[in-house]
């Protein structure tokens, strides 16, 4: 896509040489070369000639010659009120092409996408803009002008008083401001905890499988290994974490990725005592105990264990993914040692995002947000429920209580990987359970064969979308070679 500049845009890089070929003739050469390498593009917008003039302190005459010219040559097309733009160049013209472009347009034409499954998306259409407009304005009003420079290295301390009173009062946690750090995503939060844990001698980590395979990387690139652990109805079996060898681990006790599964209360205890006996850290991925159905909410382990629990959040999912904004709540031996990974990484998430998230939360427009959506997730549960029971049977969609994904199980003896693709041809993406074994380094996981199945994100898919898909995901698994 052409890029619409305004009147006024941004400058031309034009370079003369003194004592050279005339000016006029060396700005049509590199205003040329600048449109067959495709750094100006099709339909780009020029400066005006008196603008040009005067960057390249020639005569305005000068450069109305050269755009003249370069029309004439087809390179430009100029008409009144438009400006001069590049004209668009035939497909077969000499360009410069990257690999990376090269190969995507060699790669076949793909079948569009009608109902995308994709778990983790939230519904993007009803984030609320028009009140994080709001609170962006009042922070901008409001913030003193000394908080406008760099900010504490651990984030804004309002934000973080804010974050932890909210863990406290919603998620039963016991964290308090001085154990928080403001990150800029969940992702981001997690490789600052495991660095710092690193430094202090824990070298291998557990993980959930099923779960998301990135972890592994993210674990060895801060110098852990990693070892896939099972999960079962109950959640992670702890008896196989005694296991591993592993002094810390990462889970999802609310709503397991992607099981669905929530951590029974005996494992919940059971895991307190591990991470107790073996000296160890448990990670616990807070990713969307907000959205319940059909149950008490589910208490945060960091308010279990304390000193035990690093709780890791975000609000890609209660909010929006483009807001980049998430947090760490650690024992306060680890706060310093995630503050300097912070403070090498980067300078830390925006300052004013920061205090607009602080004021979201604290006027009551944040959860009078996850209501709102929670209501609209329940309906599309309830859509997905009824739809999977009609063509699969009852009891076959798993995870239900919570959450924004579901487990569906296929019939015995179904092909996961066939179903997959045959779907994508029919319009129709999902993932399969097996895309969410984890492969640990150089351990693989169990051999255990876990049952086909599909991750169903119902996000932000429509009610009609879900009906339509599961129908589709059904015709696929009574012919799953078609396509």
């Amino acid at each position: 896509m052409t890029v619409e500049w305004a009147r006024g845009g941004p400058d031309l890089l034009v370079m003369l040489e003194s004592g050279g070929a005339p000016l006029g003739v060396q700005i049509q050469d590199q205003l040329r070369t600048a449109i067959r390498d495709r750094r100006l593009a099709a339909g780009e917008r020029l400066p005006s000639t008196r603008r040009l003039a005067e960057l390249l302190a020639v005569s305005r005459g000068t450069v109305v010659d050269v755009y003249e010219q370069l029309v004439a040559e087809g390179y430009l097309e100029a008409s009144v009120g438009a400006g001069t733009r590049v004209a668009a160049m035939p497909t077969g013209g000499p360009s410069r092409q990257t690999p990376d472009t090269r190969a995507a347009s060699a790669s076949p034409p793909r079948r569009s996408v009608d109902v995308d499954f994709e778990y983790g998306i939230p519904d993007l259409g009803s984030a609320p803009l028009t009140d994080w407009s709001w609170a962006v304005s009042e922070a901008t009003r409001t913030l003193p002008t000394a908080e406008l420079g760099d900010e504490d290295p651990a984030g804004s301390m309002h934000l973080r008083e804010v974050i932890t009173a909210y863990h406290r009062r919603v998620r039963s946690g016991c964290a308090v401001a001085e154990d928080a750090i403001v990150v800029s995503g969940f992702r981001q939060g997690l490789a600052f905890a495991l660095a710092t844990l690193a430094q202090h001698g824990i070298r291998r980590i557990a993980l959930e499988d099923p779960g998301p395979r990135e972890h592994d990387v993210i674990a060895r690139r801060a110098g852990l290994d990693a070892v896939p652990v099972a999960v079962d109805d109950h959640g992670i079996d702890v008896d196989r974490l005694r296991a591993s060898g592993a002094r810390a681990v990462l889970v999802t006790p609310a709503h397991q990725c992607p099981t669905g599964v929530a951590l029974a209360p005996a494992r919940r205890r059971d895991l307190s005592a591990w991470a107790d006996d073996v000296d160890g850290v448990v990670l616990e991925d807070d990713y969307d105990a907000e959205f319940r159905y059909d149950r008490q909410p589910v208490g945060s382990l960091q308010g279990l264990n304390p000193g035990r629990v690093i709780a890791l959040g975000s609000v890609s999912k209660t909010l929006v993914p483009a807001i980049r904004l998430g947090w760490v709540l650690a024992p306060r031996r680890f706060v310093s040692g995630i503050v300097k990974e912070k403070r090498l990484s980067s300078r830390g998430a925006p300052g004013l995002d920061q205090e607009a998230l602080a004021l979201l939360m604290e006027t009551g427009r944040f959860d009078r947000h996850l209501r709102r959506v929670r209501g609209t997730y329940r309906a599309r549960r309830d859509a997905l429920a009824a739809e999977a029971e009609l063509a699969f049977g009852p009891g076959q969609l798993r995870g239900l209580a919570a959450g924004c994904h579901a487990l569906l199980r296929l019939p015995a003896g179904t092909s996961e990987g066939a179903v997959v693709s045959t779907a994508a041809t029919m319009g129709v993406r999902v993932n399969g359970l097996g895309h969410y074994r984890v492969v640990a380094g150089n351990t693989t996981a169990e051999p255990d064969t876990l049952p086909p199945a599909l991750v169903l994100g119902f996000g932000n898919v429509s009610q009609d979308q879900i009906r339509h898909g599961i129908r589709t995901i059904a015709r696929a698994v009574h012919q799953p070679t078609t396509g």
